[in-house]
């Protein structure tokens, strides 16, 4: 079935409170998709983000960003004051996300919070009408949360630095050590289990009236973790680790046109032949946890499951490096035994070998088609939208890529000839051609259309959400309040009618 919907990260959301979070302005923003005849909303990884605010560097791979707890919730809730949290600077730029003012003002509004709800707790007086309690909360996600939120308290108390810095019997989680941590930094520790659990009763409610809505929620499950993390940290046999636990090589890409020196992300390798032993039980948690989340998951960096590249430790580039042999296909079949029949979104940008493109063909999944990439070949290119194929799901651009009015207006001559001619473009006024180029990705035969945001608003790369390889500067951008009019829901609506991908809408009971 044809369907379309926009790319929009929570953190782009506008909000009171300085980062988009699961506020009114969340149901007020998903009221509009559903206006605008949108069947998904693609967020990014939901992750905690650590150093350069990066979704996809984050603290866990299952917990949440407490930056996206809704704190006009916890007021409700009687946990915080809102006149307490009038003193708060959460940054005044409402274009903008200031991450070091929301840092020092959200967990301390948190903290707040947290110590207001132990009181209630231990009263009995707190109880979440229609959510699980926090005791079962606390079971029902023991298998990471406990690990999540030791390593938090830890890493607090260590000023923040990387756990390849802890003392010796941290580091190597010796059990001595550990207990005395646990006893230590109790409080600090229930602080985190907390907010995770503030963090899920506010998740749910908001894609549970989402769904009512018709509208499905896609997520992103990058394909590493981050070294400074929970997941490493506490699971260093997951990893190409030595024997204290150092990456023996770590993730990138090679040079190439883009790089000369290629792209050294710096995450740690998977010991695929340990996950292969377990029967990939670790992945297949994490994809659990991803699909209790999310109703459709991006897998992001595929290519890494057929072949990855591999960068010895400790290198300053990517120039030196070897590809190897990844999981391939077995993972995917486990999965499909493990969690039946889910809906995958394969992300197969990049150079793409014939065994990467024959794993993806294998696995079903429909791959990604962006319209940005389509004009710099010729008429074989396979992102022209008259090579796409039916399962595919198409963008204008990615969270990664210059926003399409930024892209155009960048174009050399030759190309942007091309890219005239193809689309058919008989105007100067860039706002149209925008519309010029969404409405080419609408008459896609691929299943799927999603567009970013910004793209719909038609705003130049002041509107950027990431450069790769870059820091700074980042995760910043914001929608305004307004942005999102009546007027544009209806055009949206119009172009959704015209190519047969409006979403079913459900009738709700409010309704």
């Amino acid at each position: 079935m044809r369907s379309c919907g926009v790319l929009l990260p929570v953190s782009s959301l506008p909000s009171e409170y300085g980062i988009g979070c699961f506020s009114k302005e969340a149901y007020e923003f998903v009221d509009k998709l559903a206006e605008a005849g949108q069947g998904y909303w693609q967020i990014l990884p939901l992750g905690p983000t650590s150093y350069g605010d990066s979704p996809y560097q984050s603290f866990s791979t299952y917990a949440g960003n407490p930056y996206f707890v809704d704190l006009e919730e916890l007021a409700k809730l009687g946990l915080i004051k809102e006149a307490e949290l009038k003193k708060f600077n959460f940054g005044k730029n409402s274009k903008k996300i200031d991450y070091e003012k929301i840092y020092n003002s959200r967990f301390k509004a948190l903290k707040t919070a947290f110590d207001n709800a132990k009181k209630l707790i231990k009263s009995g007086k707190f109880k979440l009408e229609g959510s699980e309690s926090l005791e079962k909360f606390k079971k029902t996600n023991s298998l990471w949360l406990d690990n999540y939120s030791l390593f938090m308290a830890i890493k607090d108390s260590q000023n923040g630095v990387s756990w390849s810095e802890w003392e010796e019997g941290l580091r190597l989680r010796k059990p001595e050590t550990l207990k005395k941590y646990k006893e230590k930094l109790a409080d600090e520790i229930e602080f985190y289990v907390f907010i995770q659990w503030m963090f899920d009763v506010q998740w749910k409610k908001l894609k549970k009236y989402a769904n009512d809505k018709g509208i499905k929620v896609i997520g992103d499950v990058p394909i590493y973790v981050a070294f400074d993390s929970a997941d490493a940290w506490a699971n260093p046999e997951l990893f190409q680790f030595d024997e204290n636990f150092t990456p023996i090589a770590v993730a990138g890409c090679p040079p190439d046109a883009f790089s000369a020196t290629g792209q050294l992300w710096g995450n740690p390798l998977y010991d695929w032949d340990y996950h292969k032993k377990t029967g990939y039980e670790w992945w297949m948690k994490r994809m659990a946890r991803a699909f209790e989340l999310y109703d459709t998951v991006r897998i992001d960096h595929f290519r890494g499951f057929d072949t990855y590249y591999s960068i010895p430790y400790g290198r300053k580039d990517a120039v030196v490096g070897k590809w190897k042999k990844g999981a391939g296909y077995a993972l995917f079949a486990r999965m499909k035994e493990v969690l039946g029949e889910v809906d995958v979104i394969a992300e197969d940008l990049g150079y793409l070998t014939p065994s990467v493109i024959k794993l993806v063909k294998r696995t079903g999944y429909p791959g990604m088609k962006v319209i940005h990439f389509a004009f710099y070949g010729g008429a074989e290119t396979t992102y022209l939208p008259h090579n796409h194929v039916a399962n595919s799901v198409v963008y204008t651009g990615t969270h990664d890529n210059e926003t399409t009015r930024g892209w155009y207006r960048g174009l050399d001559k030759k190309v942007k000839r091309f890219a005239n001619e193809y689309l058919n473009i008989q105007t100067e006024d860039e706002k149209e051609i925008v519309w010029e180029i969404i409405r080419n990705a609408y008459m896609s035969v691929g299943n799927l259309t999603i567009i970013p945001m910004q793209d719909f608003l038609c705003i130049d790369n002041a509107a950027r959400i990431n450069t790769p390889s870059t820091l700074g500067g980042n995760w910043e951008w914001r929608m305004g309040k307004k942005d999102f009019t009546s007027k544009l829901a209806k055009r949206m609506l119009k172009l959704a009618t015209t190519y047969g991908r409006v979403a079913e809408r459900r009738e709700t009971k409010e309704e």
